[in-house]
């Protein structure tokens, strides 16, 4: 196998096992990421909690595109996102949107947020052009933004 191959596979599984251990695997009601719930039901009144739930299927989704450096299948995940930002940013707006932790940080976690949807944009213009290379790099980095949004803020 070239080196290209074996860094994307390596990669690739990287991304899965830290995707598994964001979005689940945790006993912990505390910290348990609610990826089971189904939009419009239970969380219904928390346009953010919503669009995880969104992501989580996408991000899955995404990450076995680029395993399988699949341009289609990772753009075809990243059109579920959309309109996501948009009802998140208007919960911010009416007080639907609450954060966990440094709530007084709004206005950062809304920058943040902007910035995560122009990388998914990112995303889906490298995932236009099936362009193996950008969609794991753009993958990683949006792996790593979820975490550091986690951090900051749930």
């Amino acid at each position: 196998m070239s080196r290209t191959i074996i860094s994307a596979c390596i990669g690739v599984s990287a991304l899965m096992i830290l995707s598994f251990s964001a979005f689940g695997g945790s006993h912990n009601t505390e910290h348990k990421h609610e990826h089971t719930a189904q939009p419009g039901h239970e969380h219904a009144g928390n346009p953010l909690i919503e669009e995880m739930v969104i992501l989580d299927g996408v991000f899955r989704e995404v990450v076995s595109g680029v395993a399988m450096n699949d341009g289609h299948r990772v753009h075809e995940a990243l059109e579920k996102m959309h309109g996501t930002m948009e009802k998140t940013h208007a919960g911010v707006s009416h007080g639907t949107v609450t954060l966990k932790k440094n709530a007084d940080r709004m206005s950062e976690f809304v920058a943040q947020d902007k910035q995560f949807h122009t990388k998914l944009e990112d995303l889906a213009k490298a995932a236009h052009k099936n362009d193996g290379g950008a969609m794991l790099t753009q993958t990683k980095d949006l792996l790593d933004r979820c975490v550091k949004c986690h951090r900051d803020f749930r």
